[in-house]
């Protein structure tokens, strides 16, 4: 499953059509992609 959004309204979903004005969805941005994998914790991400 890949987060989507709607080129349209902005809304993010997981369906292809968007629930809320049903035009077509494209990939969310790269970031929001992988939201599966874990987050690297780091030294430097701690002491902030």
């Amino acid at each position: 499953m890949k987060l989507r959004k709607c080129s349209h309204c902005s809304t993010y979903t997981l369906k292809e059509i968007c629930p809320k004005c049903s035009s077509k969805t494209k990939d969310a941005h790269h970031k929001f992609l992988n939201f599966g994998k874990p987050m690297k914790i780091t030294e430097k991400s701690l002491s902030s």
